[in-house]
């Protein structure tokens, strides 16, 4: 029994979801569009977001060449250090940390705030003075996290590379130039491509689910909580999915 409930409640979520999703493509394309509020949302998801995204990505290029380093020094392929560091970040590591650093910080921020609009009824009261709030304030927030997210992922690649290049230069001697070089020319479209095209998706679901849990919220000011808790857990899991979905593509598209 509580087997089939968990599922059926599963299920009335998605369902939910898609149709949320359905009602934003619908909304998306109808004027009025707000363009000034989705500049808003666009310095605050994306600037303000820059400064944490930007210490994780360094942070993790830095470890990532450091840790990997014995390993290759083990088979005296250290040279390779470098293209492996930029490879491994542009491709997986970089959009997917990076996405589930947004679904924390701009998951649960949104979800919050819309949850608390809701619970206090200014949701309400923007549909009774002739504004319409689903196009206000849910088509401005996924539209600006479907644009910033690939924007830091790019952003907290080029962050990584320099924390790597620092990385390299721990226990020996490279330039600037060499270490760029050797990082680019292993670098091709299809390892680019995929990365920055899943990155428009992990953004659009973050948007999308963080709006959804806020507009839906009920029980007062403890389901602003849960809204926002909820919002963070359900876009990382659907960050993983995604991805898993973008690399089983790409395999079939031979660009692996």
């Amino acid at each position: 029994m509580a087997l089939n409930k968990g599922i059926t409640r599963i299920l009335e979520e998605a369902g939910g979801i898609a149709r949320f999703t359905g009602r934003f493509f619908r909304e998306w394309f109808r004027p009025r569009y707000e363009f000034s509020e989705f500049l808003r949302q666009c310095y605050l998801i994306g600037y303000t977001s820059l400064p944490l995204v930007g210490i994780t990505a360094f942070i993790m290029g830095l470890v990532l060449t450091i840790q990997s380093r014995p390993t290759l020094a083990e088979f005296g392929a250290e040279s390779w250090l470098p293209a492996m560091v930029g490879v491994s970040i542009v491709r997986e590591i970089g959009p997917v940390i990076t996405a589930l650093i947004c679904a924390g910080k701009i998951g649960s921020s949104i979800g919050a705030e819309l949850g608390s609009m809701k619970v206090t009824e200014q949701i309400d009261a923007m549909e009774v003075s002739g504004t319409n709030p689903f196009k206000y304030l849910a088509v401005t927030r996924i539209l600006a996290t479907t644009l910033m997210v690939p924007l830091l992922v790019v952003l907290a690649d080029a962050i990584a590379f320099y924390g790597s290049y620092l990385g390299v230069n721990i226990k020996g001697v490279t330039s600037m130039h060499l270490f760029y070089n050797q990082v680019f020319v292993k670098l091709t479209y299809s390892d680019v491509i995929p990365s920055i095209s899943k990155s428009f998706f992990f953004g659009f679901a973050i948007g999308v689910i963080g709006c959804y849990k806020g507009f839906y919220t009920s029980k007062g000011t403890e389901g602003v909580g849960v809204s926002a808790n909820s919002a963070v857990v359900v876009s990382s899991l659907l960050i993983f999915i995604i991805d898993l979905l973008a690399v089983q593509i790409t395999d079939l598209l031979g660009l692996t």
